[in-house]
Order: structure tokens, then sequence, then C-alpha cells
């Protein structure tokens, strides 16, 4: 598999760190959301301490009331949630332009968006119906650890997304991004659990050129990166035909359910340059909707 994060991925960055930094410069307020109605000392909300936050937001009564460590949310200051599910199936190391690392620069580009304007991010693995979550992050800082743990990302196993989100904890109402290639047969499912948690979903659709356009001629072995099992077939000019018909379908069914869960559909195909991705896909998806 190609290196996820290149000299290349850096330079764009950079650029996309100077992009923000504009937005933020007209007005456009990427620190948290505001709710305001007073003034900064109005608090709106608690939620439990997690590591890395700021003690002095304590509150001791609460603690003394119910045994656990809470902070207090100010109006002005109130974080987003923000959820990134990556697919980490097997069916996601393929193209030549591979699809595996196209996804996790997407991932990585959105965290960079949500760590700059001062939000919470969970960087979630969906791996063969399991979870990988291993913390919350929050604050530019954060951004090298949310690289190292992206770089080593393993592509393999089946694709089980469903089992894998019902295992999520989901506190409150926040931003979901699934990034997946959609091949899975519970997508619907997927999306109603989202939903029933109270989430944005944002769907990235992340596919080859190759399964657009399959360059396959005459009598070839497919094979199913994620179950091994093999189909011969002829790839005749009608055979070609069908699949590119169901093909066709398969993008429609996710269009569609996105559009039935009120949810933001972004077609990614892994060959886009970076400049496509960071300034095209990404500017369609924000923490502040």
């Amino acid at each position: 598999m190609d290196k996820i994060f290149d000299s290349e991925f850096y330079s764009k960055l950079h650029t996309l760190r100077m992009s923000i930094a504009m937005h933020l410069a007209a007005g456009m307020s990427g620190g948290r959301k505001s709710n305001a109605k007073g003034n900064s000392v109005e608090f709106s909300d608690f939620r439990e301490y997690q590591l890395g936050d700021d003690i002095r937001r304590i509150d001791w009564n609460a603690y003394g009331r119910f045994d656990k460590l809470y902070i207090k949310l100010f109006m002005e200051e109130k974080e987003g949630i923000f959820q990134i599910f990556l697919d980490t199936s097997k069916s996601m190391d393929f193209g030549k332009a591979n699809k595996g690392v196209c996804a996790a620069r997407i991932a990585a580009a959105l965290s960079y968006v949500v760590l700059e304007n001062s939000d919470r991010l969970y960087l979630n693995l969906l791996k063969e119906g399991r979870l990988e979550c291993p913390k919350s992050y929050t604050g530019k800082q954060s951004f090298s650890k949310v690289i190292d743990y992206l770089e080593n990302v393993k592509f393999e196993g089946a694709g089980d997304l469903l089992s894998g989100i019902h295992l999520k904890k989901f506190d409150r109402r926040g931003m979901s991004v699934l990034i997946s290639d959609g091949y899975c047969e519970n997508m619907e499912e997927v999306f109603r659990y989202m939903k029933f948690k109270n989430q944005d979903i944002v769907f990235v659709h992340v596919l080859a050129p190759e399964e657009k356009n399959p360059f396959y001629e005459g009598t070839v072995n497919l094979i199913d990166s994620e179950t091994a099992g093999e189909m011969r077939m002829t790839m005749s000019a009608s055979a070609l035909k069908t699949y590119k018909n169901s093909y066709q379908n398969f993008i429609r069914s996710m269009e569609l359910l996105c559009k039935k869960y009120s949810a933001i559909y972004i077609p990614v195909s892994s060959d886009d340059s970076l400049d496509a991705l960071f300034f095209g896909a990404l500017a369609r998806i924000s923490p502040r909707r």
C-alpha cells in the first residue's frame, strides 16, 4: 500500500491551515459552538471529566453528589463532538490509487480541521465487527497523535460496520462521518442507528477508478478480497454492460439512502488530487452545522 502521509500531503495541509486562518480572520468563528445569551461566566451544561480537560473547570459540588468528576461547559465554549468512522476492511485495500490511503488522508484532514476548531474528535476504526477508539482528541497539539495512529492502520478482514458502530457510546448529539466504500449488506441499519443516536451524518463514499471501469479482458478469476471466494467469469461486452448497470444502481442506492436519513453524500474517487479532496469534498463538511 502507498505511503499515507508524504511530503505532498503535508504541503497541502499547510495550505489548508492557511485557508482556515483566513476564514477565522474573516469572522467565521471556528472556536467553539456559541449559544451565547449572557457573559462568559454563564454555563449551560456539564459533561464527565476526560483526561486533558482543564481541572479548574471541575464542579466539586457535582462530584460530592455523584462521586464522579464533571466539568462545566460555558455557553460560549461548548465544544462540538465530531466522530469519524473509518472502514478498515480488506476491500478498502484496493486500487492502483489505493482506497485505504485515500480514506486515511481524508480522515486526517478532517481531524485537522476539527482540532483547529477546538472541538472534540473521536477517531473510530471499524474492524470486523469491532470498534477501535483509543480515546478522544482535543486541541491542535493532538494532531501528531492522530497522524501516528492513522499511519499504522491495517486494512484487512471482512466488513461488518453495523456491529462495530453498535459498540459506540454516543454521549450526545454531534456529527458522524463514515468513510467507506459502502460494501456492507446492512448499510441502511448503520444509518438508522446513527440517526437514532441524534447524529448529523456524512457519508464519504470512496471508490477506485477500476471499480467504475473494470480493465479486465477475457476469462478471469475474480476473488472476493474479504471472503476469498472465487468466481470464474468471461468479461464479454454484455458482462461489462451488466456490471456497469449494477455499479450505477449501487451508487444510486447510496445516494437515496443518504437522502432518506438527511445525510450528506460525498462521492470520492481514490485517484482524486489532494486539492480536490481538501478543498472540494471536505469543503462540504463543517463541524458547525
